[in-house]
């Protein structure tokens, strides 16, 4: 497999496209990255997967899949060795990365929908009603 066929079964997927995350292409769904080709030049496709799916598709196939170094790799971020895999489980990894995509797509959706206090709290936070840690030194240096 190569570069070029990794982004044509991205791009079967419902609703997925391509756009672009420091200048490496990425495929996205809802908006949300689910697969990158920021790792092409070493022969790599990478899978946004969780960390139970990463060990899954690791010990059936260790040839062609590696998790990818750091915390990215900790987290699920997988890359796959394009060469060493086939179209069937290139289009197989890609749905699963895909899939998990729409349902973490869902879950946010949901939790705006209902008010979820997790949000709330982040909302609250980027429309600035909780007080920086400056702003706070601030307040302390005027009394």
């Amino acid at each position: 497999m190569t570069p070029a066929d990794f982004r044509r079964i991205a791009l079967s997927l419902e609703g997925a496209e391509e756009a672009s995350h420091f200048g490496s292409p990425d495929f996205r769904v809802g908006g949300r990255i689910f697969a990158t080709l920021a790792a092409q030049s070493q022969g790599y496709g990478n899978l946004m997967l969780t960390p139970e799916q990463q060990a899954a598709f690791v010990a059936e196939a260790p040839e062609v899949f590696i998790p990818v170094s750091g915390g990215w790799g900790r987290n699920g971020a997988t890359h796959m060795k394009l060469a060493a895999a086939n179209e069937d489980l290139v289009y197989g990894a890609l749905q699963t990365a895909w899939k998990l995509r729409l349902e973490k797509n869902r879950k946010v959706q949901k939790n705006r929908v209902s008010g979820s206090p997790t949000l709330a709290r982040k909302t609250s936070r980027e429309d600035g009603a909780r007080s920086s840690r400056s702003d706070r030194r601030k307040k302390k240096t005027s009394r």
